[in-house]
């Protein structure tokens, strides 16, 4: 879907102002998720993640992205331009400050962080911090800003429209692709070099239980990550798809019956599974729903969008059971299953349930199949090779004595202790 030239000049800039708080809400909950004796690095982590983010998109991010429009570079194949890549100055030198693109610019820049905090939630307790932000000058240099550019900069991906008659193209203006997705995708290439925590898996036993440390900081995370997420909707609307300012009221809507519906489906299926409801999973039902809402919010009807939320909620569960019985993934914070695959659920659910042109279904099963098939191996191979110059894995002693202390030398609470029975009175 191409933009259109008219987005209010004064709305855009104003509703891009909220958008923070939805990776900052992620950083929290991610915290909570965690051991409180790795809950400072966590957090640090996560707006370190989002500070390296902002400074590599805005250095070589954007010119590799650009806006649709833009001057940008295509290639020739089977008699179609496949326009790939941006062409754009370094530094967002040219970027016209009172034009459309300079609040798509400020847009994509949180949006990043927001991508880079995802993986870095995955690879809690494990991860090192330094090699976590030199994959994220990667990830926020160079991954993010080529697909951004396919989707939301006027590449082929948005251009299946035109070029192959595929319904209005790719369609992603909530960043269900581009941040949630590719998100979830990373934290999986992540979960995959950096391995479990130790004493996670046993060879005969069931995954062991490490529960999160702070319940509190992950709903308030979740709460906090919602307004954040209204304003990324509504803003992914209006620059990618020249949405009307008076419609956008739809997307805010349909954004929290997905997150309505998927809280509590996550509640009742963990109620039925577990006899009561599991607060942390419902948290990130909370946040899947968010996630889906990303793919179809500004689209469907409010009916629709609570069928999305539901589903999204209802699976999740089922998926990060699958992800860490079955495959044996240590994911900490949920993000392959919560940001992964709600995601591609909501980029699916597009695809069925809008139906402004022909082939709209197919568009979004190429955008889906580019992503696993071709953005996943290249991340993977590209992390692995740094892996070889940054290994990502802490050392055992972070896993010892947790990586508060191994990499910042000082706890989260200093002050917190534990008392067990030697401390009652007799």
């Amino acid at each position: 879907m191409n933009p259109v030239a008219g987005p209010s000049p004064l709305l855009c800039p104003l509703l891009v102002l909220p958008v923070p708080l939805a990776p900052i809400g992620l950083a929290l909950l991610n915290t909570g998720l965690t051991r409180s004796r790795s809950a400072a690095q966590a957090l640090l982590g996560s707006v370190c993640v989002m500070a390296v983010a902002a400074i590599a998109y805005s250095v070589l991010g954007w010119s590799l992205e650009g806006f649709a429009g833009g001057a940008s570079h295509s290639i020739l194949a089977g008699g179609f331009a496949w326009n790939w890549i941006a062409a754009r100055p370094l530094f967002l030198a040219g970027l016209a400050w009172t034009a459309p693109e300079a609040s798509a610019a400020a847009l994509q820049i949180f949006a990043v962080g927001m991508a880079a905090v995802i993986p870095w939630g995955s690879g809690a307790e494990r991860w090192r911090l330094s090699s976590a932000c030199t994959a994220t000058v990667l990830l926020a240099g160079v991954i993010y800003p080529i697909f951004g550019h396919w989707v939301w900069g006027g590449g082929w991906l948005a251009q299946l429209g035109l070029s192959f008659h595929l319904g209005n193209g790719f369609v992603d203006l909530g960043g269900a692709a581009t941040i949630q997705v590719l998100g979830g995708l990373t934290a999986l290439v992540v979960v995959w070099i950096v391995g479990a925590r130790k004493g996670k898996f046993t060879e005969n036993g069931p995954p062991a239980a490490i529960p999160a440390h702070n319940v509190v900081y992950v709903l308030l995370g979740g709460m906090m990550a919602l307004a954040g997420w209204f304003a990324l909707n509504a803003a992914g609307a209006m620059l990618f798809a020249g949405a009307d300012p008076a419609a956008l009221a739809r997307t805010i809507v349909n954004t929290m019956l997905c997150a309505c519906g998927s809280l509590l489906a996550a509640l009742v299926v963990t109620r039925l599974r577990f006899g009561k409801p599991d607060a942390s999973l419902c948290a990130n039902g909370w946040i899947a729903g968010l996630a889906a809402s990303s793919g179809v919010a500004a689209m469907v009807t409010p009916g629709a969008a609570l069928f999305v939320g539901v589903i999204a909620g209802a699976l999740l569960p089922l998926v990060i059971e699958f992800l860490e019985v079955r495959c044996n993934l240590d994911d900490p914070s949920g993000g392959i299953a919560v940001h992964g695959f709600a995601g591609l659920w909501g980029l699916l659910a597009c695809g069925f349930l809008w139906r402004a042109a022909a082939g709209q279904m197919v568009a979004q099963l190429v955008g889906i199949a580019t992503l696993v098939g071709l953005v996943l191996p290249v991340t993977y191979v590209l992390f692995q090779l740094l892996n070889r110059f940054a290994p990502f894995r802490a050392h055992s002693e972070g896993d010892r004595v947790g990586m508060d202390l191994h990499e910042l030398g000082a706890g989260a609470y200093p002050e917190f202790v534990v008392h067990n029975d030697e401390f009652l009175p007799r």
